[in-house]
């Protein structure tokens, strides 16, 4: 048996739980359009909020918001259009849909509603068939939006703190591909040494629940530190600091957390492979360099990774790989020395190397009390 509900404006409806329920804002200076508007979505489950006029519109937006917007264009004061670009511009609503409706048939209004960011256009008298088609089609994009905008939200938050994320998110509004954004930051590889010899007498369920172990403990110490852990390589990662967000201090954060892994995590981990009759013990090799690179949202609008490159990138990679060499578990260049705000006593100067695919030596930095 149905629930039959009454909706304030006396339309009854048999409750199916098939549609979807969605909060629509109708503005109309017409009394009766709105009645009318009102008492069609209401019997389809909807939630109405009415405005008489283009200013009340707004207000009622900002309090509440809406899933969707009814805007008639002709009205007294702030007409619909104006109404259109002021709600474009709101944060937060630019994929909020609208739909104008109007007794004005004229190209020109149509073509300036369009091009102002309105989804579609119904002549008065409304068809209710045609209107609750392009209310579904409006949802329906909404929808597909915000579960895309969430799905981001979702697997950032894994990389990143989440106010850094929401900050992100909201800068990005319109396009979640940010693009190419040029910045000044340190960045950071990391390698396992020892695991590669390791892994090949375990089990993979046991080598794979090592691995998340270890990416526990350092994940955790990019996070901690405001770092952002940009992709994983194997069994090392790459990580940022200074982006997304800038931050003065980008090269003290990346050096704090190589300490944190190297002296702490590390030591825990291989206590834990111990304890586990897994292995003795593993090392790890850090690169840190700082410098300008582009980082940005990119990918389809399927699937989305949040990356960084340029010369900065690839040689920290080239750095980090140096620590098989050198000897020391933490090497960082110059450019990283020189942006450091608080400069540690246990720096000493390894002198100028000759790294992979450059012309120039590079004159690198190891942590005396890293081992």
């Amino acid at each position: 048996m149905t629930a039959v509900e009454v909706d304030p404006a006396g339309a009854s409806r048999e409750d199916q739980g098939t549609a979807v329920s969605a909060t629509i804002l109708i503005a109309d200076d017409d009394s009766v359009s709105r009645k009318l508007l009102g008492r069609l979505l209401m019997q389809d489950g909807h939630e109405v909020r009415a405005a008489a006029d283009g200013v009340e519109a707004l207000e009622l937006f900002a309090v509440g918001g809406a899933d969707i917007v009814l805007l008639d264009i002709v009205m007294p004061g702030l007409d619909g259009i104006s109404v259109l670009e002021r709600l474009k511009q709101t944060p937060g609503a630019t994929h909020v849909p609208v739909i104008m409706i109007s007794a004005v048939d004229e190209t020109e209004s149509v073509v300036r509603c369009i091009e102002a960011g309105a989804d579609d256009y119904l002549p008065k008298p409304f068809n209710p068939v045609i209107l609750r088609a392009r209310i579904a089609a409006g949802l329906a994009k909404k929808q597909l939006h915000d579960l895309e905008r969430a799905r981001v939200h979702d697997v950032f938050c894994r990389f990143l703190p989440e106010h850094v994320v929401d900050d992100v998110l909201a800068r990005a509004d319109d396009d979640l591909r940010l693009g190419g954004v040029r910045t000044v930051g340190t960045v950071m590889f990391t390698d396992l040494r020892g695991f590669t010899a390791f892994s090949e007498h375990l089990p993979p369920e046991l080598v794979i629940e090592a691995l998340n172990r270890y990416f526990d403990e350092t994940s955790d110490a990019i996070l901690e530190h405001g770092g952002t852990l940009v992709a994983y390589r194997g069994d090392g990662f790459l990580a940022a600091f200074g982006a997304p967000i800038e931050v003065e201090d980008h090269a003290d954060r990346a050096l704090a957390t190589a300490r944190d892994m190297v002296q702490v995590r590390l030591p825990r981990f291989n206590e834990w492979l111990r304890s586990n009759g897994l292995g003795e013990k593993v090392e790890m090799g850090v690169g840190i360099n700082s410098g300008p690179f582009m980082s940005g949202n990119v990918g389809s609008l399927r699937r989305l990774e949040y990356t960084v490159h340029g010369d900065t990138v690839n040689l920290a990679s080239r750095i980090e790989g140096l620590t098989k060499k050198l000897g020391g578990p933490i090497l960082l260049s110059e450019s990283t020395r020189a942006a450091l705000l608080d400069p540690p006593p246990d720096l000493t100067a390894v002198g100028e190397v000759d790294v992979r695919g450059r012309r120039s030596g590079v004159v690198l930095w190891a942590v005396d009390g890293a081992s």
